[in-house]
């Protein structure tokens, strides 16, 4: 399902048609180990699931588009903050090398987990930024805001249309009946940055997590994560949920009606 101009949503992950990226949101990869520590047992195999799914991702962009140009990671690849487990060694080097597979131009997005990313990416020769540019799209984890002090950062945000971030795992609850379920789902709405950044509005899109037991942030409901949202009128935004297929439930405001 195309989610604006020129990007589409495939599964949880986006697709730029234009300059043919895949964006792939908050992998997590560890997290069902730092739970089994904290004696929250749970079947080792969100890892498997992972894997499985990245692969039907990347077999329906060649069929629909033939190839893959680029691959951007948007931040917290790996999940824990101050160490790299001997799982997240293993398991983040075989998804890279599963990626690396399919597209060599690969980069990574620094996320507030990723803080010794560094030793991992390095193996592999890749890169890691705070935020990548493509085409008139911006793309940060989304933890952070832009420097508004840096002339660079204003410089880069006025050719940009689109702001595309993680970090926040949009999800949303709906009620049917008796039965009640959390679904994943991107949001699309305007984000207007303080005016001593710039005074134009951008188009904002916010991803779910990857990882299939990180369930996320009800958007209807909970407080919310990202500095972008924190000040964004979120009941304006358009929900897109990912189930079976992708559907377009409309504004937050029209579902908040329904409840």
């Amino acid at each position: 399902m195309q989610i604006t101009k020129n990007i589409e949503i495939i599964d949880l992950c986006l697709f730029l048609t234009k300059s043919k990226t895949l964006i792939i949101p908050d992998v997590h990869i560890g997290y069902e180990e730092a739970l089994n520590k904290q004696g929250i047992l749970i079947p080792r195999t969100q890892f498997v699931e992972i894997m499985k799914n990245i692969e039907k991702i990347i077999k329906q962009i060649k069929k629909k588009f033939k190839r893959i140009n680029k691959i951007v990671i948007m931040g917290d690849l790996k999940h824990e903050f101050g160490i790299i487990s001997e799982t997240e060694w293993r398991q983040t080097l075989r998804f890279l090398d599963f990626l690396i597979k399919y597209c060599q131009n690969i980069t990574l997005i620094r996320g507030n987990h990723d803080k010794i990313l560094g030793p991992i990416a390095k193996k592999r020769e890749l890169n890691i930024e705070e935020h990548v540019i493509i085409d008139d799209v911006y793309l940060t984890h989304g933890h952070q805001l832009p420097k508004s002090k840096l002339k660079a950062e204003k410089q880069l945000l006025k050719t940009i249309k689109t702001i595309i971030i993680g970090h926040e795992h949009a999800a949303i609850t709906l009620r049917d009946g008796p039965r009640v379920e959390k679904f994943k789902c991107f949001l699309k709405g305007k984000w207007k940055p303080e005016k001593k950044l710039l005074t134009k509005s951008f188009d904002l899109i916010v991803m779910p997590s990857f990882n299939p037991i990180i369930e996320g942030t009800d958007v209807l409901k909970e407080a919310l994560l990202s500095p972008f949202l924190k000040k964004a009128n979120i009941k304006t935004f358009e929900t897109f949920i990912v189930g079976d297929k992708v559907y377009n439930f409309g504004k937050i405001s029209r579902i908040l009606k329904k409840k």
